[in-house]
């Protein structure tokens, strides 16, 4: 019930928010109006940006500088999957770099988080990323997507890319990334992983517990199957598809920092203001 509590609510405020991002007046429009006018458009210019984006936003790398000179840089999916799509930069008349395949979060959002870490490696890589897909959206007839699915995708991407491939894992992939090099190596395949680094994901929880490492172990695994997971309402593609609700990872993170969320929300409040107000000539 919890997913479709939060769809009903989603449901609700989505005419708000639509309103703001096409009628309401910009911060632009704004500009030089009164204190009043302009308070309003940044009130509601941070209550349109509050709702979660559902569809993946674009990466937004059209050039990077490879070797001094800035290339061209375009999207090709290599490989889709129902979960998932290995999508490749690729840097039009550059070749023989090392190829490194970035694994993002599969935790509540959308592998652009790592669209910087994507920028920064084009400079001397050639880089593929996993590119999650809304569990939401991915029908039942295309089965669960449990830990061992989770690692045979991890197989099936390294070996889509061929030989010789560097794989960087960041945060939460960690786990699956080092369990299909591990099956890679015992099995002596010529694709594994020439390397592997693993970003901010602790293998072993035991050591040095987190906040959330004590909570997964205070309660039963019976608890979390019925809590925090729900199944998908409708309209959506993945209707009864069981899940870890995306709003309910984020939520989770954000209570971890939440002043330092709330502050952020100020600060952008406070940078849309003034960002409407006349300019002192």
């Amino acid at each position: 019930m919890l997913y479709h509590a939060y769809q009903a609510q989603s449901d609700v405020l989505s005419p708000g928010a639509c309103w703001r991002s096409t009628t309401a007046p910009s911060s632009g429009g704004a500009r030089g109006k009164g204190t009043t006018l302009r308070k309003l458009s940044a009130a509601m210019d941070v209550f349109s940006r509050m709702r979660l984006t559902h569809a993946r936003p674009a990466y937004g790398i059209a050039s990077v500088d490879s070797e001094g000179t800035p290339v061209a840089v375009s999207e090709d999916a290599v490989l889709t999957l129902p979960f998932g799509t290995l999508l490749h930069f690729r840097k039009a008349g550059v070749a023989g770099q090392p190829k490194v395949l970035l694994v993002a979060p599969l935790s509540g959002h959308f592998a652009t988080l790592l669209r910087e870490t994507a920028r920064t490696l084009l400079q001397d890589h050639d880089v593929y990323i996993t590119d999650w897909h809304n569990a939401r959206d991915v029908p039942l007839r295309e089965g669960a997507f449990a830990l061992d699915d989770y690692v045979d995708y991890m197989m099936r991407f390294i070996r889509a890319i061929g030989p010789g491939v560097h794989v960087v894992a960041v945060c939460q992939p960690c786990v699956a990334a080092l369990a299909a090099t591990a099956l890679m190596a015992e099995d002596d395949d010529p694709l594994q992983p020439r390397s592997l680094t693993l970003m901010a994901g602790p293998v072993d929880c035991r050591v040095n517990p987190t906040g959330v490492n004590t909570l997964a172990t205070s309660k039963p695994i019976e608890w979390f199957a019925k809590n925090p997971v729900s199944h998908v309402p409708l309209p959506h593609a993945g209707h009864m598809r069981r899940v870890y609700p995306g709003f309910l990872q984020l939520t989770a993170f954000m209570s971890m920092n939440l002043e330092r969320h709330r502050q952020q929300f100020r600060n952008l409040y406070q940078h849309r203001w003034t960002a409407s107000s006349p300019r002192q000539t």
